[in-house]
């Protein structure tokens, strides 16, 4: 595909494109811009500075140095490989909601709800509801704002930890946080054999014994469940989606089942329908047994709402994970928990605690002499197994609520047998993603051989059968609480490094840290960090110290090894992210305070700001940096003595800062004398430039409609704070940034550092960019993605169609004038001896062959002027 060129200059610089960027882009390779070296070395026709020079400045306009070579043969081109068939990719409703909500929808629901409920009361079971929604809600806002900046590939939770707080705590934790996946498989592996068990019993059905026939129904299960997975996305996306089906009709027969009247079968074993009476007994809690506390059965309940994490778990199947991880989990969340305090509330107004499932207990009179229980008001006496605590049915003893209280019975048992599964399978698919992503990165020993994908998805085979036998050692526990708790506490682990990835990376400023999720606070994202600590110790204080011992050998392993790695994270985030570190030619800071509090704008508390002051006889420093002080600039300031500016720029951009803490921009003031200067001064300007590229420094030349410099004005006092408009609140003005060439976003990154201040937030960005009349809306809609994959907010992208049209050029000509041989109108005399008096000047020879490029940078100073004439700042 042939590269757009640049339609203003014609040369081998590019225009700003997605290609560019295609790094950013899912499974996409990127096409290269011409290097700055490219641009500078590929110049073939020659000419002496001093043209370019006067040209330039005459010109109006700052842009770099520009090549009309046209590109080498061959250069760009995308490589040809054979085609392969692409992978599948899901959107947020099929690749992230519902597969959440069908993991969040477990076992609990439909076997552990019902009795929490009876245990905790209503008034409680909501409260934990809530209290467990809002660890996964701070902590979904979190994995929405990691997964909106930038790009998140296969890994999911893990990739956002690693990336995030360094390979230290994130292959740690990643390490963890696969084997809980790993456990969730075998919980509702189990939960689903106690359910078919059951159904089995109630037949006088039975292979061995009860708990041995859980096993060996878990074990097929999860056997059948890894078929599904290893014959890929596709079928595991299409067996959730019959599940969810299932599950919707499961809900709807449950909810008919609450408001029909129920038999005298059902009454027996304590459902009697919607009662005020009932509701009220069960609104307060009833302790029994030894998970008879609230915070027991809030680590009984908490592995309920865990399933957030099944769409970070698979961002390397989806197609906009940025998109569909915030938009999908939030969702997901929002309908589970309306979905679980109904069933919660529901179930406490029609089913009394203690029932025992005999019709024989119903009361023929009217006397209720001796009758203990609520159920006596409507005709029950379950006295004797409610004293003797031998009930086998109602809310605290039955874990079938649900089924008894439906419309029809088996219903509910497909609804448990599509959580379950669902939830099993959706787990059998996140464990062995994550840990290939982490083998992939070969921080530990002896796994690497997990990392090995196949397909066309990538699909981590051995890492599948791994899961599978972890999870078939626990399913021969066969207890679903044991196995609840000990995932409680790997999950809040998870949740919580989440949250402090999160916080951290918020709290750095790191100008790399711009999520284009809105949503999130750092402050929330800190509590559910807390939060996630207080209660891993609060479900289960020795799997809490257990959780934190295997981290720490496993942090210490990797502090010892060293892996080679770079990540950078957050905690290095000032020194790894990239962001403008200047070197500012201030002179004396005093006399150019606009350009210390430009640069301050964007620097302050951010990055390194050094005032640099090139002089030609030493002199005391103490002035300048008084008035830094005094101004509240955050900048170093160094002097360095030389003949001239080139000279003393030279060595401060070799000898200025130290390891990170080191410049990568010089910002110059733009050379406004530049008529009444000797040409020895504008080259000396010019060239340092060229050194500026030479050195591999981003350069910057600010331009003040009136000026740098204040010394010559009357009433200047050497420390006097001169308020520039850059200390002054800017309001609703705009920012126009004119990106004619591909320069790889430093002239978007200026702005953004901008609107992050307080004087600056209210502006608005816009964009110019070129392109021909036939090309608009293509041109301009893909720069709108391009921006949002920058997650830069962008007010507006205005194409310019007319910048090729002729300007006037009166007063560009009246420029130039004074430097020009006019060789041709005199007779007899050659270019090189009228260059002997005057080398600087430019033939007309010269004009002729650059009048082009010189006319298209009149015309767009012409266009610049007209379109951003009351604009707060524009940017070239």
């Amino acid at each position: 595909m042939e590269l757009r060129k640049t339609s203003l200059y014609s040369t081998i610089d590019m225009v700003p494109q997605m290609e560019h960027y295609a790094g950013t882009l899912p499974c996409e390779q990127a096409k290269s811009r011409p290097s700055l070296e490219a641009l500078r070395k590929t110049f073939e026709v020659s000419f002496p500075p001093f043209v370019h020079t006067y040209l330039f400045l005459a010109g109006g306009n700052m842009t770099s140095d520009e090549r009309i070579s046209n590109m080498p043969d061959g250069e760009n081109e995308e490589s040809q490989g054979p085609s392969e068939e692409s992978p599948v990719r899901f959107g947020w409703i099929y690749g992230v909601k519902i597969p959440c909500m069908m993991n969040i929808w477990g076992v609990t629901l439909f076997l552990q709800l019902t009795w929490i409920t009876s245990q905790a009361g209503i008034v409680l079971t909501v409260i934990i509801i809530l209290m467990s929604v809002t660890v996964t809600t701070a902590t979904a806002l979190s994995i929405s704002a990691i997964a909106t900046n930038g790009r998140v590939v296969s890994g999911g939770t893990y990739f956002m930890i690693s990336r995030s707080l360094g390979p230290e705590l994130g292959a740690s934790i990643g390490l963890i946080f696969s084997f809980a996946n790993a456990l969730s498989v075998a919980l509702n592996t189990v939960g689903f054999a106690q359910v078919v068990c059951d159904l089995m019993q109630s037949f006088n059905v039975h292979m061995v014994d009860y708990t041995n026939d859980m096993r060996i129904v878990g074990v097929i299960t999860v056997t059948a469940l890894l078929g599904i997975s290893l014959a890929g996305m596709e079928w595991e996306t299409k067996a959730q989606i019959l599940f969810f089906l299932v599950l919707m009709v499961s809900f709807a027969n449950y909810f008919v089942g609450t408001i029909i009247p129920h038999s005298v079968e059902k009454q027996g074993r304590g459902v009697f329908g919607y009662r005020s009476d009932i509701f009220i007994e069960n609104l307060t809690p009833n302790w029994r047994g030894p998970t008879g506390s609230f915070f027991a059965q809030f680590s009984i309940f908490f592995p309920a709402v865990t399933g957030i994490l099944y769409g970070a778990n698979i961002t390397g199947d989806l197609k906009d994970p940025s998109s569909a991880i915030p938009k999908g989990t939030l969702m997901a969340i929002f309908w589970t928990t309306l979905s679980y305090i109904m069933v919660a509330v529901t179930s406490g107004a029609c089913v009394v605690r203690d029932a025992s499932g005999n019709t024989s207990d119903i009361m023929t009179g009217n006397s209720t002499d001796g009758c203990v229980g609520l159920a006596c008001k409507y005709g029950w006496n379950f006295t004797q197994c409610t004293e003797s605590q031998s009930c086998q049915y109602g809310l605290a003893n039955n874990v079938q609520v649900m089924a008894e209280l439906s419309g029809f019975y088996y219903l509910i048992t497909a609804g448990v047998f599509a959580a379950s599964l669902s939830s099993a399978l959706g787990y059998l698919v996140s464990a062995p993603k994550i840990f290939q992503c982490l083998c992939k990165d070969n921080i530990y020993p002896y796994i690497g051989v997990f990392a090995k994908g196949y397909g066309k998805n990538d699909e981590p085979l051995r890492a599948y059968l791994l899961t599978y036998f972890i999870a078939i050692a626990f399913i021969l526990i066969a207890e679903l609480n044991t196995i609840s708790a000990i995932i409680s506490n790997f999950f809040l682990c998870s949740f919580g490094l989440i949250n402090i990835s999160c916080f951290h990376a918020a709290i750095t400023n790191s100008p790399g840290w711009r999520p284009s999720f809105p949503y999130y606070n750092k402050w929330i994202a800190l509590y559910g960090a807390v939060v996630c600590v207080v209660l891993m110790f609060f479900f289960t204080w020795w799997t809490a110290l257990i959780t934190f011992g295997v981290i720490a050998v496993l942090f210490g392993y990797i502090i010892y090894k060293k892996p080679k790695i770079n990540w950078g994270s957050s905690v290095q985030a000032r020194a790894k992210t990239p962001s403008p570190q200047c070197l500012v030619m201030t002179g004396p800071p005093n006399q150019r305070p606009a350009l210390v509090d430009f640069v301050g704008a964007f620097t302050k508390n951010a990055s390194l700001m050094i005032c640099g002051d090139i002089m030609m006889v030493s002199q005391p420093a103490n002035q300048s940096v008084k008035w830094l002080n005094k101004r509240k600039a955050c900048s170093f300031y160094t002097q360095f003595t030389a003949n001239t500016l080139r000279e003393g720029v030279r060595y401060l951009l070799q000898a200025s800062g130290l390891g990170k803490l080191k410049p990568n921009t010089l910002v110059l003031g733009f050379k406004s004398n530049w008529r009444e200067s000797s040409p020895e001064s504008i080259g000396d300007y010019i060239h340092t430039i060229y050194d500026t590229f030479d050195s591999k420094f981003c350069l910057c030349i600010l331009r003040m409609m009136d000026g740098l410099d204040v010394s010559d004005e009357s009433d200047f006092k050497g420390l006097d704070q001169i308020k520039t408009v850059f200390q002054t609140a800017q309001g609703k003005k705009t920012i126009d940034v004119y990106w004619i060439a591909d320069d790889g976003g430093l002239t978007l990154l200026v702005p953004y550092l901008l609107t992050r201040r307080k004087r600056w937030h209210s502006c608005k960005i816009r964009v110019f960019i070129v392109e021909n009349e036939q090309d608009i809306e293509e041109r301009r809609n893909e720069m709108i993605n391009l921006m949002k994959r920058f997650r830069i907010k962008v007010n507006d992208v205005i194409v310019m169609t007319d910048s090729e049209k002729s300007p006037q050029t009166k007063k560009f000509l009246d420029s130039v004038a004074p430097f020009r041989l006019h060789d041709e109108q005199q007779e007899g005399v050659s270019v090189q001896e009228l260059r002997q008096k005057d080398p600087w000047k430019i033939s007309d020879k010269e004009f002729e062959a650059l009048r082009l490029k010189s006319e298209r940078k009149v015309r767009l100073n012409e266009i610049i002027r007209k379109n951003s004439q009351h604009t707060a700042l524009v940017l070239v």
